[in-house]
């Protein structure tokens, strides 16, 4: 249900106007089943590894009140699951940097302010100002340097909370808050991801003043025709390898700390302890299918798909046609099961996960279409980020605090590895096609499907707020303006 659409949409469009060669289609094919697949498993893997172990490491590092001890583990654990995150990867590929000089300094964003996170939550600091404050200072930053580096700062805070950080990130929020046991630790569970998102930001900004400008050169993504079957599964059996080692690096870290931390502080029993093993190997299976099947059978199709549209004259057509993939796509990415399951648990229904899906799902859509008329047009990525973001912060003074929570939470979550494999070459496509500049016009798209899910999700919540006196009998969850749609 959530692979499905997305391939059906790049299908009819290939065979309407495309046209890429056959086996090329049977290659796409191939490599949807192997998303379905992946999805499903890492579904089932990060509910009983992952969320457990964050869980387990956020209850216990916060009951023993120490504030170094606090602050230094919580700085390796963001460090460890953001260098571990596959579509901070992909993203890193695509730029004209060295991989390591973004990957460290998004990995140092993410732990520094994974540390901020929870003394927020510890000093019970109200969301929305802290958010405030740091999208002000980021905006200001943005302003002083290149045009070239500012797109590329806000798509780093994007693609930084993907299928490994969040749902490791949001149950260390659910362990932590759960100790406080206060009528307000249930909205401070939300929130990690949303400072976690601006971290990398701000540090990719730094880089940009360092640096002076992010001009360079940068590999373009060519699209290889098929002749044969053989061909076909030759290049899925070929990158099979490169993602199982490329997962295991990223898995085995965070396995190893909490291996020894386990034996150290926690030292859970040998049953729940094989449980977690399990999990973690369905987990990692998961992950090497998901990122076998969107690298391989979906970046350069994305690519493909945007420079033939607009080499073609038919530049404005990737405008609605950036809606609707958009809107689909985003049902793919494994960290939005994640989020939406949470959002449930979290909230005890009260908020659903399909109008969370929906939501998402509209505010993607939207950003990936006004993500190509950057394309198209060239205007600067200021005449949507700023006005976006105020909207965004003027929202959070009215809305219930858990709305801003998970609205901002969302925004970092739905701009994942199928972001990064698809849409953005999909962009960068484009802009090739239309003579652009990539670095300006294409790279952006990221920082769109991070922005604009934080505006719808807390549209529900204005809704909520109009809507709560007509209706009567439901559900309240720590605050009275959170109603549940479905009843």
């Amino acid at each position: 249900m959530a692979v499905l659409p997305i391939a059906i949409l790049v299908l009819l469009v290939n065979f309407a106007l495309v046209h890429i060669p056959v086996y090329n289609v049977v290659l796409f094919l191939i490599c949807v089943a192997m998303l379905v697949m992946g999805v499903a498993l890492f579904g089932l893997g990060a509910d009983v590894s992952m969320m457990i172990i964050g869980e387990k490491l956020g209850s216990y590092i916060i009951k023993t009140r120490k504030v170094w001890f606090i602050t230094i583990v919580t700085l390796i654990i963001g460090i460890l699951a953001t260098v571990a995150e596959p579509d901070l990867k992909v993203l890193a590929e695509q730029t004209p940097f060295s991989n390591n000089v973004i990957i460290y300094s998004v990995a140092l964003g993410v732990g520094i302010f994974l540390v901020v996170a929870f003394f927020r939550i510890l000093f019970q600091v109200k969301l929305s100002y802290v958010l405030m404050g740091l999208y002000t200072i980021a905006l200001i930053i943005a302003a002083l340097i290149s045009g070239d580096f500012v797109p590329l700062a806000f798509d780093s805070g994007g693609v930084t909370t993907g299928p490994i950080t969040v749902p490791f990130i949001m149950a260390l929020g659910v362990g932590f808050s759960s100790v406080r046991g206060d009528k307000t630790a249930e909205q401070d569970s939300f929130g990690l991801v949303a400072l976690c998102s601006i971290g990398p930001i701000l540090t990719v900004l730094i880089l940009g003043l360092i640096k002076g400008d992010a001009r360079g050169s940068y590999n373009t993504i060519a699209m290889e025709s098929f002749n044969s079957m053989g061909e076909v599964l030759s290049a899925v059996f070929s990158a099979l390898p490169v993602y199982m080692e490329e997962v295991l690096l990223a898995v085995a870290p965070i396995l190893i700390f909490f291996l020894i931390f386990n034996f150290i502080f926690i030292r859970m029993n040998k049953k729940a302890l094989l449980k977690i093993l399990i999990g973690l190997l369905y987990t990692y299976l998961g992950l090497v299918l998901f990122l076998t099947g969107a690298n391989v059978g979906f970046m350069s199709t994305g690519y493909y798909f945007g420079y033939y549209i607009a080499q073609s004259g038919m530049g404005w057509f990737l405008i609605p046609l950036g809606v609707l993939m958009g809107f689909f796509i985003v049902m793919a990415e494994p960290a939005v099961q994640v989020l939406k399951q949470q959002v449930e648990d979290m909230t005890e229904g009260a908020i659903g996960s399909r109008l969370m899906g929906y939501s998402l799902s509209i505010g993607v859509g939207i950003a990936v279409g006004l993500a190509m008329v950057r394309v198209i047009t060239g205007i600067s990525i200021w005449y949507m980020i700023l006005p976006g973001y105020i909207i965004a912060l003027v929202i959070t003074f009215f809305v219930s605090p858990i709305y801003t929570a998970i609205a901002f939470d969302s925004g970092g979550v739905a701009s994942g590895p199928m972001t990064a494999a698809f849409l953005l070459p999909l962009a960068m496509g484009a802009c090739e096609g239309v003579g652009g500049n990539i670095m300006t016009d294409a790279f952006g798209i990221v920082t769109m499907v991070a922005m604009t899910p934080v505006i719808t999700v807390q549209v529900l919540g204005l809704v909520a707020r109009f809507r709560k006196p007509a209706i009567k009998g439901l559900e309240i969850i720590a605050d009275s303006d959170i109603i549940d749609f479905d009843e």
